[in-house]
C-alpha cells in the first residue's frame, strides 16, 4: 500500500507543470531544490498517526491471524483476527469494511503497524459514556447477569444497576430481567476504574410524573378508564398512568369472590369505572362489576318463589352453603334447609365445593341482594305422611340410636327418630339416668303418643304398653289402712316408701314423729323395712301419703278398746326405732360442737 501510494505521488508531481521543465518568465530550479519538494509531497499525502489514538480505516486482507487496514500510513496496520469474531467465532468484518482500530505501536519489527479493534471499540464506548454523563443523556443496555445487590448491564462496557434502581417498586426476582434491554441514566462515573452505575428508576419517575398529570387532567367520577393490575389480598391496585386506584374486592364480581386472583392477573390491562375520586389527596375509588349489568335486577323474572332451579355449590360455611344461581347470583341454602330429617352440623356432611345440585327458591331480598334456597325442598317431606302411618296408639319396634339425659331416640324410618321420654319409661321405678334401663342399640318396642309436624317431633312411650298400677290404687289402698314397705330413697322433705312395684308412697317429714324431725335420715334409711298409716290417696296425681305419727296413734287407739289385741312388739319397734334415731342425731350434734 504504502508503495503504491509512493507511486501515485510520484505521478502527481511529474504530471505537475513543473515536471514540465522551465515556463516562460520562470528559472529552472536545481536538482537538490527538486528533490526536497518531492519528499515534502510525499510526506504529506501519508496521514500523520500517533499511538494511542483511535482512527478509522478500511480491512484490506482477512488472513487466519491478522486483519490487515489501511489507515493511510506508509504501513499497514494488523488486528488479531481474534478481535474480530463474535461469541460464536464468526467473523464480524469484511474485506472493504471501514472500522475504527486503535494505535498500540507505529511500527513493529515486521514494518507494521500494530492496531487493535477491541481497544478501539471500548474507548469509542467511553467517549459515548463520557457524553451521555455530562450532557445528561439516556444510555440503552442489556442486562446481562445477576450479582449481589443488583444487575449487571452491557451498554459496551459492563456497568452496575443497583437493585434499588430497577423500577419504582422493589422486584423479588431480579433473575427474570436477565435478557432484556432497557434504557438507563448514568449516576455514577468512574473512568479510570472504569465503574459506571446505571439508574432505570429516575427514567421511570419521571415517565410515571408526566402520566400522572395527564391522567388527573381527564380523571373524573364515572368515567370508565383503563390500568395495570397489581393484586392484593383485599383487592387490586390498578395503575392508571402515573397514579394508582384502589379495586376493591367486593366491586369486581356481583357474585361472590375468595381472592382477586379468581378474575385478575398481575400485570394484565383491564377497564373499570371511577366511583370516587379526591382530586385533592390523589385517591380514586374503582369498580370492575360496575362496568357490567347487575344480574340482580332480573333476579326475581329469572328465579321466582317456589321454583325448582340447578346451581353450582361454591362456598361452604358452619351454617350453610351458598350456590351460585348464574354469574353474579348466589343463594344460600342454610342448614336447616337441608334435610327434613337428619339434624346437619356441617354442610360438608352432605354437599362439597363444585357439586351441581337442584334447589328451590324459597325467598328474594333483591335490595340486600339475597336469595333464600331450600334442598329438602325439592323432595317429598316425609313428615306429611307420617301421622297417617304411625296414629297415636300404634305399636312400634325400633333400635335405640342415643341415649341422653332426658331419654332415647328411636329409629323408626325414612331418618325419623321417636323420642322416649324419661318420663315415660317405667310407671313405679325410678329412672335416675336412662343408661340404666337401656342400651344403645337395643330392640324395643314403644307406642305412639303425639306427633307434633310442626315441630317435628314423635313422642314415644315404652310404660304405656303395660297397664297404669294407679288406674285402680283406690281399691287397694284406703285412707287409715296400715301398711308394709321398703324405703326406696331418702329426701330433704321425706322417705319414699315402695308398697308394691311401681306404687310408692310419701312420709313427709312432719309426718315422721310427734317431735320436729329436720331430715328424713335422722329418722330412717334407705333399704329399711318400715310400717305405716296411709293418710291420702290420690290416684290422678300418683300420690299416696303416709305417717309414721299416725301408727302410733292408731295402735295407742287399738291398745284401750281392744286390749285383746296386742300391738306391743309393733309399736315397741317403731318406739324404739325412733329413740334410736334421736339419740343418734343427739351424738352428732354433740361430736359437732366438741369439733
Amino acid at each position: 500500500m504504502a508503495v503504491k501510494e509512493e507511486e501515485m505521488a510520484i505521478e502527481k508531481i511529474e504530471d505537475s507543470p513543473q515536471g514540465e521543465g522551465k515556463e516562460e518568465g520562470n528559472e529552472t530550479l536545481p536538482k537538490e531544490a527538486e528533490g526536497e519538494n518531492f519528499q515534502e509531497l510525499y510526506a504529506e499525502s501519508l496521514h500523520e498517526i500517533r499511538e494511542g489514538e483511535v482512527i478509522r480505516g478500511r480491512v484490506i486482507h482477512i488472513g487466519p491471524e491478522f486483519v490487515t487496514v489501511d489507515i493511510g500510513f506508509k504501513s499497514e496496520g494488523q488486528v488479531p483476527i481474534r478481535e474480530c469474531l463474535d461469541k460464536q467465532g464468526n467473523l464480524t468484518v469484511n474485506t472493504g469494511q471501514e472500522i475504527d482500530v486503535y494505535v498500540e505501536r507505529k511500527e513493529s519489527e515486521t514494518g507494521l503497524v500494530t492496531l487493535s479493534k477491541e481497544k478501539a471499540d471500548k474507548f469509542r464506548v467511553w467517549e459515548e459514556i463520557s457524553r451521555a454523563w455530562n450532557e445528561d443523556q439516556v444510555i440503552e443496555g442489556k442486562v446481562v447477569s445477576r450479582v449481589k445487590g443488583g444487575l449487571n448491564v452491557d451498554i459496551g462496557i459492563t456497568a452496575f444497576l443497583p437493585g434499588s434502581q430497577v423500577d419504582i417498586k422493589p422486584i423479588r426476582h431480579l433473575e427474570k430481567l436477565i435478557g432484556c434491554t432497557f434504557k438507563f441514566k448514568i449516576i455514577k462515573l468512574n473512568r479510570r476504574r472504569g465503574n459506571v452505575v446505571l439508574s432505570r428508576r429516575i427514567l421511570l419517575e419521571k415517565e410515571r410524573e408526566l402520566q400522572r398529570q395527564k391522567t388527573l387532567e381527564i380523571l373524573a367520577e364515572g368515567k370508565i378508564v383503563e390500568g395495570v393490575v397489581n393484586i392484593t389480598d383485599y383487592g387490586a391496585f390498578i395503575d392508571l398512568g402515573g397514579i394508582d386506584g384502589l379495586l376493591h374486592i367486593t366491586d369486581m364480581s356481583w357474585g361472590r369472590i375468595n381472592h382477586p386472583s379468581e378474575i385478575l392477573h398481575v400485570g394484565s390491562k383491564i377497564k373499570v369505572k371511577v366511583l370516587q375520586f379526591d382530586r385533592e389527596n390523589q385517591r380514586v375509588s374503582l369498580g370492575l362489576k360496575q362496568t357490567m349489568p347487575d344480574p340482580w335486577e332480573s333476579v326475581p323474572q329469572k328465579f321466582p318463589v317456589g321454583a325448582k332451579v340447578k346451581g353450582k355449590v361454591t362456598s361452604l360455611t358452619d351454617y350453610g352453603a351458598f350456590i351460585q344461581l348464574q354469574d353474579g347470583v348466589e343463594g344460600l341454602v342454610h342448614v336447616s334447609e337441608m334435610s327434613w330429617t337428619k339434624k346437619i352440623k356441617h354442610p360438608a356432611k352432605i354437599l362439597s365445593i363444585g357439586d351441581e345440585v337442584e334447589v328451590m327458591v324459597l325467598g328474594i331480598d333483591q335490595e340486600q341482594k339475597r336469595i333464600s334456597l331450600g334442598l329438602k325442598q325439592t323432595t317429598p317431606n316425609p313428615w306429611d305422611t307420617i301421622a297417617e302411618r304411625y296414629p297415636v296408639g300404634t305399636k312400634i319396634q325400633g333400635r335405640i340410636k342415643s341415649i341422653t339425659d332426658f331419654g332415647i331416640f328411636i329409629g323408626i324410618d325414612e331418618g325419623i327418630d321417636g323420642l322416649v321420654h324419661i318420663s315415660d319409661m317405667s310407671w313405679g321405678q325410678r329412672v335416675k339416668h336412662p343408661s340404666e334401663m337401656f342400651k344403645k342399640g337395643q330392640e324395643v318396642q314403644a307406642i305412639v303418643l303425639n306427633i307434633d309436624k310442626e315441630n317435628q317431633r314423635f313422642s314415644l312411650g315404652i310404660k304405656q304398653m303395660q297397664k297404669n298400677p294407679w288406674d285402680d290404687v283406690h281399691h287397694r289402698y284406703k285412707v287409715g289402712q296400715t301398711i308394709k314397705g321398703k324405703v326406696t330413697n331418702l329426701t330433704n322433705f321425706g322417705a319414699f316408701v315402695e308398697l308394691e312395684p311401681g306404687i310408692e308412697g310419701l312420709v313427709h317429714v312432719s309426718e315422721m314423729s310427734p317431735q320436729k324431725v329436720e331430715k328424713a335420715a335422722d329418722v330412717v334409711q334407705e333399704g329399711q323395712e318400715v310400717e305405716a298409716v296411709i293418710i291420702n290417696v290420690d290416684p290422678k296425681k300418683h300420690k299416696i301419703g303416709l305417717s309414721f305419727k299416725a301408727l302410733n296413734r292408731s295402735s295407742s287407739r287399738s291398745s284401750r278398746k281392744s286390749p285383746v289385741l296386742n300391738y306391743e312388739e309393733d309399736t315397741s319397734d317403731f318406739g324404739r326405732m325412733l329413740k334410736e334415731g334421736l339419740e343418734r342425731r343427739a351424738r352428732e350434734s354433740e361430736q359437732t360442737k366438741e369439733q
